[in-house]
């Protein structure tokens, strides 16, 4: 991290080693700084007051490794960051008049998102810091991964058949809500497909009737027409002096017959007048056979208006008025397809229903499998956990889980209970503490002290390393309250955690700080403030004095300095072999 303008920290670069990193300094030094100033990264609340006086504004810049398949990487990825050779840069300013921004691998971003990307990065223990196992949802996922496969594999079962269920009891609510509005749709189905099956149309008839009506309606001005134009061609009987289109046409053949083999042109046009004739003769039997067929009948034309109207009747309700008989048949059969359908849903939800009923005797067996699981690993993470307190100074600490379960009368028949239910199982998960004997057991968060807080947490961390696997652990305050053998145990525990983790512990105690792989010191200049060469790593020489000032109050006492060597000796000592 490079903090500027923040607090006494004018310009200084902090470099955390990848194991375990202590970082002290004397009192004033500006050694919380680097809390704060993480706690700004992580999306912590802005506050003016920390930008140093007579500066603009402070900023915080990190450098983050990310592990491989991290789900910060797929977060910063789908916010617009840039990452490179998996490493993610991180920005926060906090301006003096109180506005903060944010950046994330180049992005400008809500701070909310350092937020977001914080509760899978860095797990911070302080006194005032809200802890992210303190929350029972943590807690129950953290004692799932402790407990492993045991836990896991009958989860997966349960989460599986809980996904089943919800698809099961999702479709059956909604067939079962709209059952009056199938219901009604049902019955204009039917009615509709009953009233065009009594009519029994046929694609195209419309337009036949259509035309027949015309035609019967007009039969006498039709009949007319065809007798007098019968008469024009062939002749009328009635007036033998008459003179007909079929008499012209044969005179004037008979004409250019008798001269046609005197010129091929005129022969040419004898022999169009034959064909004309000929025409005339079949028009003029046509007309005869069309007005002797034609019958104006009363009777077949009311007929034909009444199934019209019956027709026209179903185009309106079933395909328009635009429409025709082959859509109003094609509504017909699709309405008989949906109508199977709705007429089927009735035995559907007789089979969801039962369906549902299985699923939920199957996922009460599966919930009970994992509350089991659960109580066996809670049992022994409990053991182990007030094992870990009884070396960090609290020996008669007691830790417990408290798994419950939430009455509901619509949820899971468990161990003689209706209970709520989730994803999760049934269960409700917390830890307990009694800090000493007859203390009744409490909440993490509300059973421990300030000064033992972070010692418990320590514990709890310890014993999840691996299990619930956040990449960073930051200690602030881990020693208060305690000194000599229980400070040695503190920097043990934190090196056994800083093997699966980086751990950076703020600290006072040299017992403590001699256990870290890298040993930063915070110093402030004659003019009170910290600058880019004021946050350093100590060399092995280094850290002696510093260890022997924090013994003795003395960097070169030779007693403090023989005690620090032999601190340091003693802290390196399990971990050589």
């Amino acid at each position: 991290m490079r903090i500027r303008d923040l607090g006494v920290i004018d310009d200084a670069v902090v470099e955390l080693a990848p194991g375990f990193t202590a970082v002290t300094g004397e009192t004033g030094a500006g050694k919380t700084m680097v809390v704060t100033s993480l706690g700004l990264l992580l999306g912590g609340r802005a506050d003016p007051g920390l930008v140093r006086r007579g500066a603009e504004r402070a900023v915080v810049e990190g450098r983050l490794t990310l592990p491989a398949g991290s789900p910060v990487v797929a977060r910063a990825l789908e916010a617009g960051a840039e990452l490179e050779d998996g490493e993610l840069l991180v920005s926060r300013t906090v301006s003096a008049e109180g506005r903060s921004r944010a950046h994330v691998g180049g992005r400008s971003v809500p701070v909310g998102l350092l937020a977001e990307l914080g509760e899978d990065l860095v797990a911070v223990h302080g006194q005032t810091d809200q802890q992210r196992l303190l929350r029972p949802s943590r807690q129950r996922g953290a004692l799932d991964r402790y407990a492993g496969e045991h836990v896991a594999e009958p989860l997966a079962r349960y989460r599986e058949t809980y996904r089943l269920l919800r698809e099961v009891t999702t479709t059956l609510a909604e067939l079962t809500t709209r059952a009056r509005e199938r219901a009604q749709e049902a019955d204009l189905l039917r009615f509709g497909l009953d009233e065009i099956a009594a009519a029994e149309p046929v694609a195209g008839e419309d337009a036949e009737l259509a035309a027949e009506a015309e035609r019967l309606g007009h039969a006498d001005s039709l009949s007319s027409a065809a007798t007098l134009a019968h008469a024009a061609l062939a002749g009328d009987p009635s007036d033998p002096e008459g003179v007909d289109a079929g008499t012209l046409v044969a005179q004037a053949r008979r004409a250019v017959d008798a001269v046609r083999h005197h010129d091929e042109r005129l022969a040419a046009l004898a022999d169009r007048l034959n064909e004309v004739g000929y025409l005339l003769t079949d028009v003029a039997g046509d007309l005869a056979g069309y007005a002797d067929d034609l019958d104006a009948d009363p009777v077949r034309l009311a007929a034909v208006e009444d199934r019209r109207a019956v027709l026209v009747q179903l185009l309106r309700k079933y395909a328009g008025p635009e429409g025709t008989l082959a859509e109003v048949l094609a509504w017909a059969e699709a309405g008989a397809v949906r109508l199977l359908e709705l007429d089927g849903d009735d035995e559907r939800i007789d089979e969801l229903g039962a369906r549902e009923g299985a699923l939920r005797t199957e996922l009460a067996a599966l919930a009970a499998e994992v509350s089991a699981a659960r109580s066996a690993a809670a049992d022994k993470f409990a053991a182990a956990v007030s094992a870990e307190l009884a070396e960090l100074a609290m020996p008669h600490a007691r830790v417990t889980f408290a798994i419950s379960r939430t009455e509901d009368p619509s949820g899971l028949e468990v161990g003689g209970r209706t209970v709520a239910y989730g994803s999760h199982g049934v269960d409700e998960v917390e830890v307990l503490l009694a800090p000493h004997p007859g203390a009744q057991p409490r909440p993490i968060a509300k059973g421990a002290s300030g000064g033992e807080l972070s010692r418990v947490m320590l514990a709890v961390e310890v014993v999840f390393a691996g299990a619930d696997p956040v990449p960073t652990y930051l200690f602030d305050e881990v020693d208060a309250g305690v000194g000599g053998k229980a400070a040695v145990e503190i920097g043990r525990r934190l090196a056994k955690l800083a093997r699966s983790a980086q751990v950076v512990v703020v600290t006072h105690l040299p017992q403590v700080a001699a256990f870290a792989d890298r040993h930063l010191v915070v110093e402030k200049t004659n003019d009170g403030t910290v600058t880019r060469s004021g946050v350093k790593a100590l060399t092995d020489e280094e850290r002696v004095r510093e260890l022997s000032r924090m013994l003795a109050g003395l960097e070169d006492s030779e007693l403090g300095r023989a005690h620090a060597e032999e601190l340091l000796a003693a802290a390196r000592a399990p971990r050589t072999g």
